[in-house]
């Protein structure tokens, strides 16, 4: 492994500062199976397994929000095999989702344009927020199909339909994420070090992780998790103030 897990870097910080919003870019998963000798849709397979866990994980440590980043609008570009596999992938997950849904009390959200997914994972969608949606719990979200820079016009277009001049509160009110949290801390894998076009608004004062680990060795590591609140832990925020941040009064 890398030299962050050396027993100095991995012992628990003692300290209250824990994430709210945490973003992952699941990135890697076909590389996980060809280093293992693997086809690369058992990768994918490989990267979504465990996920109820992680999110527990996090969720019983304080964060009440977690966002995945699962299929982009230019993974519609991959091969036709792959596409349908990750649908189908993706169906089954959200199926899954509904009972862990009702036993954790969480609330479950979808973003992303749903024109182009297979009709069924669509409903799927729907489904899976309409029965979660008085949860309480915490907030898991899945962006499917999703694009931050087509967020951001779709938004344009419903300001300017709606005649309204905004202004930066009431703009994010437009945005398909705008009832979310503003993300805290972002993490990519597989020592990809870009963001690729992810929740663009959200990310503007979010503090960035990137690992060299891939997803699948994310996904089932509790190692892997704490390190990530080990290391936001030690970020000074500052949002463009002075050397004293002010961790209060976001709103919620």
């Amino acid at each position: 492994m890398f030299k962050l897990f050396k027993k100095k870097e991995t012992q628990i910080v003692d300290t209250p500062k824990i994430p709210q919003h945490i973003a992952f870019i699941c990135d890697g998963n076909r590389r996980w199976a060809e280093a293992r000798g693997l086809p690369p849709l058992a990768g994918h397979k490989a990267g979504i397994a465990n996920f109820e866990k992680l999110v527990d994980w996090f969720f019983a440590h304080g964060v009440t929000t977690i966002t995945f980043f699962l299929f982009s609008t230019e993974n519609w570009n991959r091969s036709q095999e792959e596409v349908d596999f990750l649908m189908d992938l993706f169906y089954t997950e959200l199926d899954k989702n509904m009972k862990h849904a009702l036993e954790k009390n969480l609330r479950y959200r979808v973003i992303g344009s749903r024109d182009r997914l297979p009709k069924k994972l669509a409903k799927k969608c729907d489904e899976l927020e309409k029965t979660s949606a008085e949860n309480t719990g915490g907030t898991v979200v899945f962006a499917l199909n999703y694009g931050g820079q087509d967020e951001i016009v779709a938004a344009v277009n419903a300001a300017i339909e709606a005649g309204e001049q905004v202004d930066k509160d009431t703009f994010e009110t437009y945005l398909d994420t705008g009832e979310l949290l503003p993300i805290d801390l972002m993490v990519r894998t597989s020592n990809e070090f870009r963001i690729s076009n992810f929740l663009l608004w959200k990310l503007a004062y979010a503090e960035l992780l990137f690992l060299p680990e891939h997803w699948p060795d994310l996904v089932r590591s509790e190692k892997l998790w704490q390190y990530t609140l080990d290391e936001y832990a030690k970020r000074n925020r500052r949002f463009g103030g002075g050397k004293k941040a002010n961790y209060s009064g976001r709103k919620k």
